[in-house]
Formats: structure tokens, sequence, C-alpha cells
């Protein structure tokens, strides 16, 4: 049995999975293929606890005893609707418990909290070639931003500072 909990960043078990679980997604192709920095695995739980407007979810299996999924989402604000919005950042299930319903699980939890929270939406972004979580995020209601099929679909871009 698959249970999704709000991680406890002061509990050194959840802060732990939580390292684990984000290494292990960084070290997949579909992360970037780099692991992370014993630096940003050392700070990670204080910051994330830091910022009131985070969200992060552990899927545990055997009886809370193995670490087997995660998400990490953000408060933001949509300034069309006037309300906040949950932007889900980070999704990953380890390889041997995909295809078992552990991110629908964890898309379900953080769809819970958005409407908790009063948000308008939850918003997400998915590499163009992950062909498997774009038909996930599908069957789960997900559709590519745009305003109108005349300008286009939204893009995402960044400047790394």
């Amino acid at each position: 049995m698959i249970e999704i909990l709000p991680a406890d960043l002061d509990s050194k078990t959840h802060a732990l999975a939580l390292v684990e679980l984000l290494d292990a997604y960084a070290r997949d192709p579909l992360g970037g293929g780099q692991g992370l920095t014993n630096d940003v695995k050392s700070k990670l739980p204080d910051e994330l606890s830091r910022r009131p407007t985070a969200c992060v979810l552990l899927a545990w299996a055997e009886a809370k005893t193995q670490p087997v999924g995660l998400l990490i989402a953000f408060e933001g604000f949509s300034t069309f609707a006037a309300k906040p919005l949950l932007n889900l950042h980070d999704i990953y299930v380890d390889p041997a418990y995909r295809r078992r319903g552990v991110g629908k699980l964890l898309l379900a939890h953080a769809e819970a909290i958005a409407l908790q929270r009063g948000c308008c939406k939850l918003t997400l972004e998915v590499l163009s070639g992950n062909t498997t979580a774009q038909a996930a995020y599908r069957e789960f209601g997900f559709q590519q931003y745009e305003l109108s099929p005349e300008v286009g679909q939204a893009m995402f871009w960044e400047k790394k500072l």
C-alpha cells in the first residue's frame, strides 16, 4: 500500500527521503543527468522549510519505511483570476514503483491542497520528450496553456543567474 504524507522537514527521516528522491530525480536523464551537489543536499530541507508557500509530499511504501515518490510545489498567484495557484515544480517516482498509481496519488493530494488553499489552478512544466509524463498529466486533466489558439501555446523560458 502507498501512503502520501506531507513532509515534516524537521524529521531526519523525511529530510533524508526528500534529498534521496530529489537526487535520484536529478541523476535521471529526465532530471538533467547530474546528481545534487553536497551543498544542495545539506541545505535543501532547511531552505524548503523556510518557504511558507512550499508544499512537499512524500509517497511511502512498505508501511511507511520506503520513500518511493516526491512532489514539490510552490504557491504562486494568478493575476488574471486574482487567486493563488499551485505550481508543481518537481514530481518523481522511483522507477521500481512506476505504473502503480503513485504519481496519480501525488497529483490528487496536491490538487486537494490547492483546493484547500483556494487556488484557481495547478500548473507544471514537462519536457517535450517526456511523453509518458505528458500522457499521465493529460489523463489527470492537464492541458497545454494558451490564452487563445491565434497567439499560440505558452513556452517556458529561463535565464540562469
